[in-house]
C-alpha cells in the first residue's frame, strides 16, 4: 500500500529514468551520533541497501549543531539521490519554531524519500524516587509549583517539548534542565538531581538495566512489547491525551527525479520488512514504518502545528 502510494501518478517515462540508480556511491548523513540507537539501525539499511544496488553506501555522522550540521551538508548535494540525510521528526518540524531567523523550513529544502522508524518515549524516575506513578509525580508538582525539575537532551528536544505538552495539558509547572549530554542525563535523574526525564529505552537501558532508573509509564496510547509490565501514562494516572514519540526518515535536496525517490522508497521498504532487520529495530523499541511519502508529510505537518503551539506557548528560541 505504501508503495503503491508512493509510485501512484508517477509516468513510465520517469520511471525509466530511476532504473540505473544508484550509479556511483551513495552517502547517508546523519544528525545522530555513532553509537546511538538511529546510527546503529542505519548502518544496518545502509549495508543492506549496499547489497541491492551493488554500490557502497556510506554513513557519515554529523550530529550537534540542532540538526543544523547534517542538514547543511546534504543542502546543496547535487539532487540526484546520491546524498541523502538521516533526520527526526523534531528536525522537520520544530527547527523552524525554533531558530525563525535561520529562515530554513526543512521540507521546503528537502523532500521525503523513505520512512524508517518511530520510538516511544519513557517517564524515567531515579529507582530510589518516592514517585511510584505518573499521578504521584503530577500530585507533586500540583503541591508546589516549580518544585518539580525535569531534565531533557537540549532545548527543543522530545524531551522537552514532551514536558511542554505533560504542563499544558495538567496545568502544572515544573522547571527544565536541559543537559548536553545525554549520558550525564540518566546518570543525573538516577542520582535524584533532576525528578524525572523522558526516555528512549536504547538511550536509557544502561542505567535502566543498572537497575538506577525506574520507568513510571510510557507516553503512548498502549504499551509497548518490549516492556509489557510499564503502563501507558494513562494507566499510571496520567493524561490519556499525552503522546510523546519521534520518528525518522530519510530526505533528499529538493530537485531529485520522482523516479529516483520511488526507488529508493521502495528498496528502503524492501529492506525494513526483513525479518532479521526488524528484529533489531525491535531491540531498541524502533517501530520499522511502512509510511508512504504522503504520510511521512501528513505526520510532520501535525507535529509541526502541536510544536508550534508549544514553543509559542513556553516563548522557546534558539536565535
Amino acid at each position: 500500500m505504501a508503495l503503491s502510494l508512493a509510485c501512484a501518478g508517477l509516468a513510465v517515462p520517469a520511471l525509466a529514468q530511476g532504473t540505473d540508480y544508484p550509479n556511483k556511491p551513495v552517502t547517508v548523513y546523519t544528525a545522530f551520533a555513532v553509537g546511538s540507537g538511529p546510527d546503529a539501525v542505519l548502518r544496518l539499511v545502509a549495508n543492506r541497501l549496499a547489497q541491492q544496488w551493488k554500490q557502497s553506501v556510506t554513513v557519515d555522522n554529523r550530529p550537534g549543531g540542532g540538526g543544523f550540521i547534517a542538514i547543511e551538508a546534504v543542502r546543496r548535494a547535487p539532487p540526484d539521490g546520491h546524498s541523502l540525510v538521516q533526520l527526526d521528526s523534531e528536525h522537520l518540524a520544530a527547527l523552524p519554531s525554533l531558530y525563525p531567523s535561520r529562515h530554513l523550513e526543512t521540507l521546503k529544502a528537502f523532500d521525503p524519500v523513505a520512512p524508517l522508524f518511530r520510538t516511544p518515549f519513557m517517564v524515567a524516575v531515579s529507582a530510589q524516587s518516592p514517585w511510584k506513578n505518573v499521578s504521584d509525580l503530577l500530585a507533586a508538582a500540583k503541591a508546589k509549583p516549580g518544585s518539580v525539575s525535569y531534565g531533557s537532551w537540549g532545548v527543543g528536544s522530545p524531551g522537552h517539548l514532551g514536558a511542554e505538552w505533560l504542563e499544558m495539558l495538567t496545568g502544572v509547572e515544573m522547571v527544565h534542565a536541559p543537559y548536553k549530554e545525554v549520558s550525564q542525563l540518566y546518570t543525573s535523574v538516577a542520582n535524584g538531581d533532576v525528578g524525572w526525564s523522558f526516555a528512549s529505552i536504547p538511550s536509557s537501558q544502561g542505567v535502566y538495566k543498572a537497575g538506577k532508573l525506574r520507568y513510571l509509564a510510557v507516553a503512548a496510547p498502549k504499551r509497548i512489547p518490549q516492556l509489557p509490565e510499564v503502563p501507558t501514562v494513562a494507566e499510571a494516572g496520567g493524561t490519556a491525551a499525552l503522546d510523546v514519540n519521534s520518528f525518522v526518515s530519510l530526505l533528499a535536496p529538493k530537485g531529485v527525479p520522482a523516479a529516483v525517490r520511488a526507488k529508493i522508497h521502495a528498496d528502503v521498504l524492501k529492506v525494513l520488512a526483513e525479518p532479521e532487520v526488524r528484529e533489531r529495530f525491535n531491540t531498541f523499541a524502533f517501530e520499522p514504518l511502512n509510511w508512504s511519502v504522503e504520510e511521512i508529510l501528513k505526520q510532520a505537518d501535525t507535529k509541526a502545528t502541536q510544536y508550534q503551539a508549544l514553543i509559542k506557548k513556553a516563548n522557546i528560541s534558539l536565535d
